[in-house]
């Protein structure tokens, strides 16, 4: 079966410029409803994958014979969930795998999520076929449904609750192993084996393996395991690992803290149960990056702290110069720089909300990295988005505009303006991002720029026409669509093996243009 990329790489120019008029806002239902039924795949991938879709077109792809082309639905992120949800009970299995896996979506965000009585059909009725133990599946539920799991009603989805957000508490690890579901019961009961350090010691593998590695990290380590990884390791870096498992004893703890392999001490030095004698060693450490580690320990002593805010190394002062044990005239005197080469992008929601007060501590700081900080966050109350929006620190601007829901339209041009980094094409997309007054940047030197052109409507004819020419076929395929480019121009690249596709999609395509391309297939004479 070919891949979604090779169906649009076979796929012929006539074809392509179908596709167009499928994600054209002004083509009709039934100019949809015909390309549903008559279309080559490509255009039924391009419609029912690529944009939303009005109702009586969503009733037809439900309908559809081809289980593809209701398997590019099941995967629409344009789409209501509550549409894609009508395929739960496909009858083919691919479409149920499609819907399983859901939109890609890359992390840390999220598609919108099915509804929460659809997640529970596909818990209780799929069986090994589909994947349900995915990440794209996990990404579907609800935060109320992943919360619920553990005292669901339904005992299939309570079985999915034991363990999935960690060890529960003692209650509820009590209620778990008295469920009244034998599978509950047992998963309850596998969960407390992997908390016995006898049984994971007899579940080791004893070559290296993902398996060995998960329990070395996570497993309850008994001391005959420990002893056997100091002593004889299965892998050159198993010390390395060990030393991130919560239930290493502290004397292991304190081996390892005097290891002579860095990043084993690295890792140590970042333990919450690392005791004083262990991190004032670790403070003075000969590698800057153990340094550094340590210099987030939330406990560092007063002279702890001074020694780290004097530090040789840049990235340890910087590290410590956001210590909550700190006041503003202190971190002030730190000689610490802020690198502007970070990743400025999206940060969901943390499930507990920070303490409103600590996050207006943050944002009145004068620490950079601690106002960047605040500026992450989704509820950030008014007067400190516009003291934000104004920040001189780019990092603290663009996080403000990645992150918060009423960040101002000219902030977010400006931080597309001025940032270059990952998650940059995000920014358009928001829906306080301008769409007017950007016609003067048909000049700019970055063609990312030049193509925001295309969202202006105001922008003047003659000058959509010239970035249809532009050396960049971004900038060339965005203006392509916009609704004033000068009716002759649009024709003619209708025609054109490059920019048929994007035409097509032109809303100002006359009427009987669009009929004319469904009639012929787009395989008649221009």
């Amino acid at each position: 079966m070919p891949t979604p990329e090779e169906i649009w790489e076979q796929a012929d120019p006539p074809a392509r410029r179908l596709a167009g008029l499928a994600l054209n806002p002004a083509v009709p239902p039934d100019i949809l409803l015909r390309l549903l039924a008559e279309a080559p795949l490509a255009v039924r991938m391009v419609l029912c994958r690529d944009r939303d879709l009005p109702a009586a077109v969503v009733d037809a792809v439900i309908a559809h014979p081809d289980p593809r082309t209701r398997g590019f639905f099941a995967v629409n992120p344009h789409a209501d969930p509550a549409g894609r949800a009508r395929l739960v009970d496909d009858p083919d299995w691919i479409v149920r795998c499609h819907l399983t896996e859901g939109p890609r979506t890359p992390l840390p965000h999220r598609p919108r999520p099915l509804p929460d009585d659809t997640v529970v059909r596909m818990i209780t009725t799929y069986d090994g076929e589909e994947p349900l133990g995915s990440i794209g599946f996990w990404q579907q539920m609800s935060r109320e449904l992943i919360r619920s799991l553990p005292t669901h009603p339904v005992a299939e989805v309570r079985r999915w609750g034991v363990g999935h957000r960690g060890a529960p508490s003692a209650e509820r690890m009590a209620a778990l192993l008295a469920d009244p579901d034998d599978g509950v019961r047992e998963r309850a009961r596998n969960m407390v084996r992997w908390q016995d350090p006898a049984w994971v010691e007899s579940m080791l593998p004893e070559r290296p393996c993902h398996g060995r590695t998960d329990i070395l990290l996570n497993r309850a380590l008994s001391r005959t395991v420990v002893t056997g990884v100091l002593t004889a390791p299965a892998h050159e870096d198993e010390r390395a690992t060990i030393a991130l498992n919560p239930t290493l004893p502290a004397d292991a703890v304190v081996l390892l803290a005097a290891d002579p392999d860095p990043a084993v001490r690295q890792r140590i030095a970042g333990r919450a149960d690392l005791r004083p004698a262990e991190r004032r060693a670790l403070v003075a450490d000969p590698d800057p990056d153990v340094r550094e580690a340590v210099a987030r320990q939330p406990d560092l002593g007063p002279d702890e702290r001074r020694a780290l805010a004097a530090d040789p190394d840049a990235r340890v002062r910087l590290a410590v110069s956001v210590h909550p044990a700190f006041d503003e005239e202190e971190r002030a005197g730190i000689d610490y720089e802020v690198p502007l080469d970070r990743p400025f992008g999206f940060h969901p929601a943390p499930e507990e909300p920070r303490d409103p007060a600590d996050v207006r501590r943050d944002a009145l700081s004068g620490h950079p990295l601690l106002r960047r900080r605040a500026a992450r966050e989704h509820t950030l109350p008014a007067d400190l988005v516009a003291r934000l929006a104004q920040d001189d620190d780019p990092g603290v601007r663009v996080l403000l505009a990645q992150n918060h829901p009423d960040a101002p339209a000219a902030l977010l041009l400006r931080s597309f303006l001025e940032y270059t980094g990952r998650e940059r094409d995000r920014l358009p997309t928001l829906p306080n991002f301008p769409r007017t007054g950007l016609a003067g940047l048909a000049g700019h030197a970055d063609p990312l720029v030049r193509a925001l052109v295309a969202r202006d409507p105001a922008t003047e004819p003659s000058v959509v026409e010239r970035l249809t020419h532009d050396p960049d076929p971004g900038v060339r395929t965005a203006l392509t669509r916009h609704p004033g480019l000068p009716a002759h121009r649009l024709s003619e690249l209708l025609g054109d093996p490059e920019l048929a596709h994007a035409a097509a999609a032109n809303p100002a395509l006359a009427p009987e243009t669009v009929g004319r391309l469904v009639r012929t297939h787009g395989r008649g004479p221009w």
